[in-house]
C-alpha cells in the first residue's frame, strides 16, 4: 500500500464519507454527491473540466429529455389505457397477478417507471380494496415488476443510459436498444412466476393482519382542536366519546406548552388540541363532531371544510427532509396543510407541525383542486400525489394518441440507431411540447433536477476514483475471485454492485462500479459490454430495501410494510435475477 499518495487516500475517504453518508440519510443524495465533488475538486484531485463534464454528458440529457417524455404520456393519461387489461374482474390474487403485472413491466421497459407506478398504484390499492384482496399483497409486486420490466431495454431506466454513456466515454459501444432484452425478459419472468406461486404468501395481510405490539405501524399521527362554545368544553375525554374510538387512539392533550395526559379526571377546554393515531378515515368523523377543528385549515375556522384530500408521498430528495412543517412552511409554499402523517417503523409523537419530515413518508394534505396534478409532474418533492377522491379521476385526453405516436416513433429510431439516443429523447421531448402534450411549464417540472445533478455529480466523481488509482485497486481485488471462474468473477461483481444499490442509490452504484468493471473486462480479456450489461442489472435490481430504489419507496406507506417485508420477498427475487442474469450474459456474451 506504500506506492498509494495523498489523493488516492483523499478520494477513498470522500468516497467512504459519501457512503456513510447516503447510508445514514445526512443529505439529499445531490448535496453529498456535491460536496463530495466538491472536495476533490478544491484538492486538485480533479480538474474543473473533468468534475463538470457530467453536467454535459449525453446521457444526463437524455434522461433529462425522456423524463418529459414520460410527463407527456403522463398528463395525457395515454397510460390509462391500459386499465381495462390490468384492473379485470376476477379477484382471485394468482390469475390477477400476472394481468397487473406483466403490462406494468411492459410499459416500464419504455417509459421511466417512477410515473407508472405512481400512477397504478393508487388505482391498484382501490381495486385491491374492492375485491376484498390486501392491497399489501400487490403493491410491492407492482413495484418488482416495474424495476424488471426497466431492464428489458435501454431506456427502461436511467441506470441503463448512465452505463451505456459511460462505455462510449471510455471508448466502447454503448447499449443497443435490445441488448438487454432477454436479461430483462428473464427477470420479469421471474418476478412474476416467483409472485404467483411464492411471494404472495409471504407478503404481509395489511389491515387483515392484527399483531400484538403494532406501535402504530398502520396509523396517522393527526390532531383536532377542541373549538369556541364546544359542547365537550368541560367534559373529559370519556364523557365527550373519545375513549371509544374503534380506528383511533386519543394518545394525549396539548394545552399550551403543556402536555396534558389522558385520565379519568381531566377535562377538555377550548384552545385544547387532541392528538390521535389511526386511521384517517376517523379524521372526517372526528370533524363533523360540533366545536371540533383542524388545528390548520385552508378553510375559514370553524367552516366546513370543502376542499379535497390527497395522500403525498415524501421524495428522498425533497425539500421537505429533516425539516418540520412548521420550519418548511408548507402551507404557504404549496397552498396545502397537512392533517396527518403515516411513517412506517415508528410512532410518531410530539405536535404534527414540528415532527421532522422523513423520505416515504405518507402525507394526508388538504388543498384545492389540482394539488395533485401540479405536484405530480415535480417528483423532486413528492413521489406521487393522488386524490382521496376516485371521482376525480382525469379522462383520457384526446391528445393522447399523439403522445403514443411520438413514443412509437423515437422507439425505432433509437432501436435502429437512426439518431443518437439524446437526439432522439431531445427531439421527442420538444414534440411533446410542441404537439400540446405539454406544457412548457409542465415540462420544466417535469425535469427531476436533483436526479440529473446527481448523476452529473456521481459521474465526475467516477472521473476522479479511476484517475487515483481506485478503481484498479477494486478490479484487482476481484480479480482474486478468477480461479473459481469467470462465473464466480460476473457474480462477486453483481453483488458488490447490488450491495452498493440497496445502501446508497442505483445510479451512484452504477457510475461507481462500471469503471471496475471495466478493468476486470480488459485484465481477463473478456468483452467489456458483458461486465457493463451485470453492472446494469445488478444496480437496478433493487428489490431489498424499501430505499434502494423510488418505486420500493413510494408504495411502502399505502402498502402497510415493514422494511424486514422487502428483505423477505426481495432477497429471493434477488437470487433468482441474479442466477438468470448472470447466466444469459455468460452464454451470450462470453462462452
Amino acid at each position: 500500500m506504500d506506492g498509494f499518495d495523498l489523493q488516492f487516500w483523499l478520494t477513498l475517504g470522500v468516497v467512504a464519507a459519501i457512503a456513510v453518508a447516503l447510508v445514514r440519510d445526512v443529505a439529499r443524495p445531490d448535496v453529498v454527491f456535491l460536496l463530495g465533488l466538491g472536495v476533490l475538486l478544491l484538492a486538485g484531485v480533479v480538474t474543473p473540466a473533468d468534475a463538470f463534464s457530467g453536467f454535459s454528458n449525453p446521457a444526463v440529457l437524455a434522461v433529462g429529455a425522456l423524463f418529459v417524455v414520460a410527463a407527456g404520456l403522463e398528463e395525457t393519461g395515454a397510460i390509462k389505457v391500459f386499465d381495462r387489461v390490468i384492473f379485470g374482474d376476477g379477484s382471485d390474487l394468482r390469475s390477477a397477478l400476472p394481468r397487473m403485472l406483466l403490462p406494468t413491466a411492459g410499459l416500464s421497459a419504455f417509459v421511466n417507471n417512477t410515473p407508472i407506478v405512481a400512477i397504478l398504484a393508487p388505482r391498484v390499492q382501490r381495486w385491491a380494496q374492492n375485491t376484498g384482496i390486501s392491497p399489501s399483497k400487490v403493491l410491492i409486486p407492482l413495484s418488482y415488476a416495474a424495476i424488471a420490466g426497466g431492464m428489458v431495454t435501454l431506456i427502461g431506466t436511467s441506470t441503463n443510459i448512465i452505463v451505456s454513456g459511460l462505455l462510449e466515454e471510455a471508448g466502447y459501444a454503448g447499449f443497443g436498444l435490445f441488448d438487454l432484452t432477454w436479461i430483462g425478459l428473464l427477470a420479469v419472468t421471474c418476478v412474476v412466476t416467483f409472485f404467483m406461486f411464492v411471494g404472495c404468501r409471504l407478503l404481509p395481510e395489511g389491515e387483515g393482519r392484527h399483531e400484538p405490539h403494532d406501535d402504530g405501524l398502520r396509523e396517522f399521527l393527526f390532531e383536532a382542536r377542541v373549538g369556541e362554545k364546544a359542547p365537550m368544553a368541560g367534559k373529559t375525554p370519556y364523557e365527550a366519546g373519545l375513549h371509544s374510538l374503534v380506528d383511533a387512539e386519543l394518545v394525549h392533550i396539548r394545552r399550551g406548552d403543556d402536555i396534558v395526559l389522558v385520565e379519568k379526571h381531566v377535562t377538555l377546554a377550548q384552545g385544547d388540541v387532541l392528538m390521535f393515531t389511526g386511521k384517517t378515515s376517523i379524521l372526517e368523523e372526528l370533524l363533523q363532531r360540533p366545536g371540533l377543528e383542524p388545528v390548520v385549515s385552508l378553510s375559514r375556522t370553524g367552516a366546513p371544510r370543502t376542499r379535497p384530500l390527497f395522500d403525498a408521498v415524501v421524495s428522498d430528495t425533497s425539500s421537505l427532509v429533516g425539516r418540520s412543517l412548521r420550519e418548511t412552511t408548507f402551507r404557504e409554499r404549496y397552498q396545502a396543510v397537512v392533517l396527518a402523517i403515516q411513517r412506517r417503523d415508528e410512532r410518531l409523537e410530539g405536535p404534527l407541525r414540528r415532527v421532522p419530515i422523513k423520505p416515504g413518508d405518507l402525507l394526508l394534505v388538504e388543498a384545492g383542486e389540482g394539488f395533485d396534478e401540479r405536484w405530480n409532474a415535480n417528483r423532486s418533492e413528492f413521489y406521487m400525489v393522488s386524490a382521496r377522491r376516485a371521482g376525480k379521476t382525469k379522462r383520457l385526453d384526446r391528445k393522447a394518441p399523439r403522445a403514443f405516436f411520438i413514443l412509437a416513433v423515437m422507439i425505432p429510431v433509437i432501436g435502429l440507431r437512426l439518431l443518437p439516443l439524446a437526439t432522439a429523447a431531445f427531439v421527442a421531448a420538444l414534440a411533446m411540447i410542441a404537439s400540446g402534450c405539454l406544457s412548457v411549464r409542465m415540462a420544466r417540472r417535469a425535469l427531476n433536477l436533483e436526479v440529473l445533478i446527481l448523476l452529473a455529480a456521481a459521474l465526475g466523481l467516477g472521473r476522479a476514483v479511476g484517475a487515483t488509482g481506485l478503481t484498479d485497486v477494486a478490479a484487482n481485488t476481484l480479480l482474486h475471485l478468477s480461479a473459481g471462474g469467470i462465473i464466480a468473477v460476473l457474480v462477486g461483481l453483481y453483488v458488490i454492485t447490488n450491495v452498493l444499490t440497496e445502501l446508497v442509490t442505483h445510479k451512484a452504484a452504477a457510475v461507481l462500479m462500471l469503471p471496475v468493471a471495466l478493468a476486470l473486462a480488459v485484465e481477463l480479456g473478456v468483452e467489456p459490454k458483458a461486465f457493463a450489461l451485470t453492472v446494469a442489472v445488478a444496480a437496478a435490481a433493487s428489490f431489498m430495501t424499501p430505499v434502494g430504489y423510488q418505486t420500493n419507496l413510494m408504495v411502502m406507506a399505502a402498502g402497510e410494510y415493514r422494511v424486514r417485508d422487502y428483505l423477505r420477498v426481495g432477497l429471493p427475487v434477488s437470487v433468482l435475477v441474479m442466477m438468470s442474469t448472470t447466466a444469459v450474459i455468460f452464454f451470450t456474451w462470453i462462452s
